[in-house]
């Protein structure tokens, strides 16, 4: 029983080397670094997440200050002026959630503007990876930046040939 379960592993160990791949890695961090329109992209996704993030904010201030005046105001206050106040409170509350939904929420408008501004310079990315991939015949490329890749010789770094092939200078960024 032994030797079949030697003999098998010696098998499968035989057919994986006779069927070697080739391996590349990148780092797609550094490669987006070199790409202008991708900082232009950042620029202005931080610029619009910062005013909605401002907006919601002073909903929410909004909102904490009602409830310090009607703390303030409760005792003065009839039943039904309380249950006004406090329904009023909770709208104003709804209406900041919902805000913070609509800009950073699942598929939010900070989301959308990730996809219009982001993907086109992913793709031209991933494309440039790919024309790499096929131009020097490698069969797996891994991103470094994105996989846990604990070592990696230098000879299967492939991030500049990608940066040339999209037309940009590589090594004006520190890796």
């Amino acid at each position: 029983m032994k030797k079949y379960i030697i003999l098998s592993v010696l098998a499968v160990m035989l057919c994986v080397g006779a069927q070697a791949q080739r391996l590349a890695f990148v780092d797609s961090e550094y490669i987006l670094k070199h790409i202008p329109e991708y900082s232009s992209a950042q620029k202005q996704l931080n610029a619009s997440a910062k005013k909605w993030q401002s907006d919601i904010d002073a909903k929410f201030a909004e909102v904490e200050k009602l409830r310090n005046d009607f703390q303030a105001d409760r005792v003065l206050l009839t039943d039904d002026m309380q249950k006004q106040r406090e329904a009023d409170i909770l709208q104003k509350e709804r209406e900041a959630n919902e805000l913070q939904q609509q800009k950073f929420g699942y598929e939010g408008e900070l989301y959308r503007e990730k996809l219009r501004l982001i993907k086109p310079v992913q793709d031209k990315v991933a494309k440039a990876v790919e024309e790499y991939a096929n131009s020097e015949s490698v069969d797996i490329v891994l991103d470094k930046s994105t996989v846990t890749l604990l070592f990696g010789r230098a000879n299967f770094d492939a991030t500049n040939q990608v940066i040339e092939k999209m037309g940009y200078k590589p090594g004006s960024f520190a890796k």
